[in-house]
């Protein structure tokens, strides 16, 4: 825990500096592969600083982000399993198969948006060779999400809003996946209650064709 603290504080440090967006980028990049410190340790700060660039940081971090989760995709499809089993115990993996038996590729979403460890899956998909395309798109849109959403909280708000992001921002995180996992599953109900009507009505026409 203390090698935790020591590295969030020193991600903080770059608050002020002038490097403050390149290391924004890298801490968002290997965040996504293997550094434990997440980037919104640095972005919601730095937003808090200057609120009107708020939204270019979410840029860059949604950017560094599904790079570094392209690379950490990367190391599952090259190093395999072994690889894998470094960063994740079998306990963990557990929870990594779960969430892809039941959300398929939006499993990587979920993991890019929520607190659930986005480095755990980026490799994992490597590994269980999931389609890189789906995964990209996934991984784009989870982290987006995320990073934007902070990122639009601290443009609108500003500093007013630091308190709240401190003590909050996992719940405001979890409350829009629950609206996020809700809209899925509403798509695919009405998705497949669509289909099946409609290979309904097809089977009427063949009837009443072969009728006639």
């Amino acid at each position: 825990m203390e090698i935790l603290h020591f590295l969030s504080e020193f991600v903080q440090s770059f608050v002020s500096s002038p490097y403050a967006s390149g290391f924004l980028f890298l801490v968002a990049f290997i965040e996504a592969s293997f550094f434990p410190i997440p980037p919104d340790t640095l972005l919601i700060p730095l937003s808090i600083a200057n609120p009107t660039k708020a939204l270019f940081y979410a840029l860059i971090a949604t950017l560094a982000s599904t790079t570094g989760g392209i690379f950490g995709y990367w190391l599952g499809l090259k190093g395999g399993r072994p690889v894998l089993n470094r960063f994740v115990n079998a306990e963990k993996m557990k929870v990594v198969k779960h969430y892809y038996n039941r959300y398929d590729i939006w499993a990587i979403g979920l993991a890019a948006f929520t607190p659930v460890p986005y480095k755990v899956f980026t490799i994992s998909a490597g590994v269980f060779g999931i389609d890189f395309k789906r995964f990209l798109l996934a991984s784009l849109i989870g982290r987006g999400a995320r990073f934007f959403l902070v990122g639009t909280l601290i443009f609108i708000f500003g500093t007013a809003i630091q308190k709240f992001l401190d003590q909050y921002l996992e719940l405001v995180v979890i409350g829009f996946t629950v609206l996020l996992v809700g809209g899925f599953f509403a798509f695919r109900f009405f998705g497949k209650r669509a289909m099946k009507k409609s290979t309904e009505v097809q089977e009427d026409a063949k009837i009443s064709s072969k009728g006639q």
